[in-house]
């Protein structure tokens, strides 16, 4: 029984449902609907299954149709809420970044395996983007210096955000490009470059499109900031520190050859949770300093 007062189609039902309609492309419909709707009231999921029938008032129902039709032309949810999960933290995420994906925490468990419980070690992470993988290496080796650098001065503030939000003081945020504004001497380097063909047809046709080209794109083979970073990496690597690096599903091969040419040893090269190569590691062997 609907109250007195009711309007149709504010109920969470009726919304979800129209939501759900309007974004019937989308092979996650439901659950975005049910994402931005919790953004904007400040539900759980948990009381949109329980209360089907609660009234949402008006002001709320037109934030959340402005969203929908938002996400209906592509924006990523994350844009639309202002957040996304990685590694069990809440972390800000806006237009000057781009959005953690799940592959990428691949990148962070290989990294860890390189890294001594305990050691005050130093690491460099390249191009940190709102934090991710610094915040979630800060959070599982906390005796270690951990150095973040990044082109964006937009996408430092916001990641200097999400390390104030969970307390992650041990990170130097640094704008620079690749290595420029670095010393050297860290044990290890982890890196999710830009490695998107310039031409790849998904920058105009996915949600990517919406996320920022500086942090997406790698050149006509999308391998060219990989090539600076493998490049770069001998000469900021102590003697057997680790370089790992995120790169695309198909370029596991070519990546592990640049790697080779440069010298690295025990050249790996990881898959993903689809099965896909998706991050390769290698050591470097020619440089004096710590052990790892």
């Amino acid at each position: 029984m609907q109250p007195a007062n009711h309007i149709p189609g504010t109920t969470v039902k009726e919304l979800l449902r129209q939501a759900e309609q309007q974004l019937r492309a989308s092979d996650s419909a439901r659950l975005d609907a049910e994402v931005l709707l919790c953004s904007v009231t400040g539900l759980d999921r948990a009381r949109l299954y329980t209360s089907p029938e609660l009234d949402i008032g008006p002001q709320q129902v037109a934030t959340f149709k402005a969203r929908i039709r938002e996400r209906q032309e592509g924006k990523p949810v994350a844009y639309l809420t202002g957040v996304r999960e990685f590694w069990s933290m809440s972390l800000q995420v806006n237009t000057h970044t781009l959005v953690p994906r799940p592959e990428t925490e691949c990148l962070v468990e290989a990294a860890l395996q390189r890294i001594p419980a305990e050691q005050p070690l130093h690491i460099a992470d390249l191009g940190t983007g709102c934090g991710a993988i610094a915040l979630a290496l800060a959070r599982e080796r906390p005796a270690c210096h951990i150095t973040a650098t990044d082109i964006s001065k937009e996408a430092l503030a916001v990641a200097r955000i999400n390390a104030a939000q969970h307390g992650a003081g041990r990170i130097n945020f640094i704008l620079s490009d690749c290595f420029r504004a670095l010393t050297g001497g860290f044990s290890l380097i982890v890196s999710n470059p830009p490695y998107v063909r310039d031409d790849d047809a998904h920058l105009a046709q996915t949600d990517i499109r919406h996320e920022p080209r500086l942090a997406l794109c790698g050149g006509m083979d999308g391998l060219n900031a990989i090539r600076q970073i493998i490049g770069g990496a001998s000469r900021n690597l102590d003697h057997n520190g680790w370089l790992c690096i995120e790169h695309g599903y198909d370029q596991g091969p070519a990546v592990r050859g640049i790697f080779s040419d440069n010298g690295f040893a025990d050249v790996i090269t990881i898959n993903d949770y689809s099965g896909l190569e998706r991050v390769s590691c290698g050591r470097h062997e020619h440089h004096s300093g710590h052990w790892l």
